[in-house]
């Protein structure tokens, strides 16, 4: 990883949590600015309209460049919104939120059990969350003869690149996304084990690809 690059969520992930018969259901994903933040907890509410709080918390940017933001949402003052900010803070991401909503169970928690409860169900959603990259990516095309499959398949993976798609006919046709960094590496390995008889097509250059790293 660069010294510009940062980990940020691969794909939105969510996870549900019970503490004295209230629900909390904290739900991560990436976004990059705050409008994308707003959109996101606006998704989120009118996913859980009869829930009793919506409390956000989000990083936008890393390390020493960063808005930040959370509300408690009608909890108790910084019993909610603060611990999960927190928690976010505390690992590693950026371009980053995360929402919990809570159902009441009918028993009050208490300012510390509130504190504990926010603060357990944002770590158990990061424990879930794959990190990502945003690197600048080629998205290829790759046809190949069916001997080759297996071969390819285990070059694109040691050069880092991920397939997307397989189409099988009278060849195989692999759509691949490469970062660009690693692109020229995987193209010298695969002309010397086609013997120079199969040259990748570049369909779409992405400055900004959300890459999974795990």
């Amino acid at each position: 990883m660069s010294g510009e690059s940062y980990y940020l969520p691969a794909a939105e992930t969510s996870v549900e949590i019970i503490i004295k018969n209230s629900h909390f259901i904290s739900s991560c994903a990436s976004v990059s600015s705050v409008e994308e933040a707003k959109e996101y907890i606006h998704k989120i509410k009118q996913a859980h309209p009869t829930a009793s709080h919506h409390v956000p918390a989000y990083i936008i940017g890393h390390g020493s460049s960063t808005i930040s933001h959370c509300s408690d949402n009608g909890e108790p003052s910084g019993t909610a919104g603060k611990p999960t900010l927190a928690v976010l803070q505390g690992s590693g991401l950026g371009d980053v939120i995360l929402v919990t909503v809570r159902y009441f169970g009918g028993t009050k928690l208490g300012t510390g059990g509130l504190v504990r409860a926010y603060t357990e169900s944002a770590q158990e959603v990061l424990k879930l969350v794959r990190r990502a990259i945003k690197i600048a990516t080629y998205t290829i095309l790759v046809e190949l003869p069916y001997p080759l499959l297996e071969l390819c398949r285990r070059l694109v993976d040691q050069t880092q690149g991920k397939i997307e798609k397989e189409e099988f006919s009278d060849s195989v046709l692999l759509t691949c996304i490469f970062p660009i960094s690693a692109y020229e590496a995987f193209v010298a390995q695969l002309r010397e084990l086609s013997n120079g008889r199969i040259e990748p097509l570049i369909m779409e250059t992405n400055p900004d690809t959300i890459y999974p790293v795990d």
